[in-house]
């Protein structure tokens, strides 16, 4: 297994973010160069990024799937 994971819309993951653990829902896939999060996001079919929206801040953000883990409920 590769260390990329895949995620579905809707799946709770979490993330490194600023020195702590955030969570949230992914949002989508991006598999093609898109704008998100306020970014030009680099992406691919082989190379996708999700698009996640975090459960403290309700604000967007991208990561690649290596990233992102699931979120223990």
């Amino acid at each position: 297994m590769s260390k990329d994971r895949s995620f579905s819309r809707g799946d709770r993951v979490e993330w490194k973010s600023h020195g702590s653990t955030a969570e949230g829902k992914v949002e989508e896939k991006i598999t093609s160069d898109t704008e998100a999060a306020g970014r030009t996001v680099r992406a691919s079919e082989d190379d996708p990024q999700y698009r996640v929206r975090s459960e403290k801040s309700g604000r967007d953000a991208v990561h690649k799937p290596s990233a992102l883990k699931p979120a223990d409920d």
